[in-house]
């Protein structure tokens, strides 16, 4: 059986993410070929300090995310993980002289090995969330208990466990339950 998602959004988000990827290929031998090796830019400075405020508000909201053990621990840790092989990466070209052999230092013993503990944790996080399920508080009224379930739209009491379900099925299929995450 094939689950369907419901905006069928794998039928054209493949083929369409694959055709970028092809078009980038002559796009990046002509900018190869193209770009100066040298370029002066008045707002250097600028985009160095905006990329790192990205780079602190992502980092902050891993950390934030991991406290709360968010869900979203996944989504901001994966992209911290990017932004710091990013940021080694241009460190490392883009260093004047004397400064490549202090910017490799710092890409090898803080921002790759931090982008790896970066990525491992969208990677746990997202298998825990897969197993992850509220149970319901202790004190919720005996009567729904009874019933079995919720009069909450969306919600439902199966086992004693808080399943979120989907609200708007399908033509001709059945809600199914699916655990409900912080």
């Amino acid at each position: 059986m094939r689950i369907r998602d419901r905006f069928e959004v794998s039928r054209w988000a493949g083929p369409a993410f694959l055709l970028c990827s092809v078009v980038l290929i002559p796009w990046t031998a002509y900018l190869a070929f193209s770009l100066p090796s040298r370029q002066v830019s008045s707002h250097y400075n600028v985009a160095w300090v905006g990329f790192d405020v990205f780079l602190l508000v992502t980092l902050g909201a891993t950390g934030y995310f991991a406290l709360r053990r968010s869900r979203y621990l996944a989504l901001t840790s994966a992209s911290a993980a990017t932004l710091l092989v990013v940021d080694a990466w241009f460190d490392v070209l883009t260093s004047p002289g004397r400064q490549v052999i202090e910017s490799i230092i710092l890409a090898v013993v803080i921002e790759l090995p931090l982008a790896t503990i970066c990525a491992w944790l969208s990677y746990r996080t997202e298998h825990l969330a897969e197993r992850r399920f509220n149970v319901l508080p202790l004190r919720l009224d005996r009567s729904l208990h009874r019933r079995g379930r919720l009069d909450v739209p969306g919600l439902s009491l199966s086992s004693g466990l808080l399943l979120a379900v989907d609200p708007a099925p399908q033509p001709g299929q059945a809600a199914t339950p699916t655990p409900s995450l912080k």
